[in-house]
């Protein structure tokens, strides 16, 4: 029987982490965050599926293709949080726990950050955690698909 998937998804310039802002986003690279989320999720027996896009509608055609495909999905949607209400209404019709990643913390950075499109239609967040927060939301969404 094959494993649950588990889709992540990585909004605009996160392919750039380990050399962009390393002060508030640290020097762990995209790649590792996605190694590491693949231990965990394996480890949870889950299978990990990565899309990384600096493009807003091609995050929204993966939301689409994961629709009674994977079973959760955990998105880091970097400045997409913000303003993408295309990626809240896809996740919106996605049927499993979706859980909002960020590595910086959002409330206490700027104003124009406090705003997530995306938390109402998530069922929780992780944020400013750094690198354990990809982590910690594999471990979230295995946990709520456990019940």
């Amino acid at each position: 029987m094959s494993q649950p998937i588990v889709l992540l998804l990585s909004g605009p310039n996160l392919n750039l982490l380990g050399e962009r802002q390393p002060e508030v986003y640290g020097t762990t690279t995209l790649e590792d965050h996605v190694v590491a989320s693949t231990t965990v999720a394996s480890a949870r027996g889950l299978a990990l599926e990565h899309v990384q896009s600096n493009h807003e509608g091609e995050l929204v055609d993966a939301i689409h293709a994961a629709r009674g495909r994977c079973a959760a999905i955990v998105v880091n949607p970097g400045a997409f949080t913000h303003y993408a209400w295309a990626i809240h209404d896809a996740l919106a019709l996605f049927d499993g726990p979706v859980v909002e990643l960020h590595l910086s913390n959002p409330a206490a950075r700027e104003p124009w950050r406090h705003t997530s499109v995306v938390a109402p239609v998530a069922d929780g967040t992780v944020a400013g955690f750094g690198s354990l927060g990809y982590r910690m939301a594999i471990d979230a969404v295995a946990s709520l698909l456990d019940g």
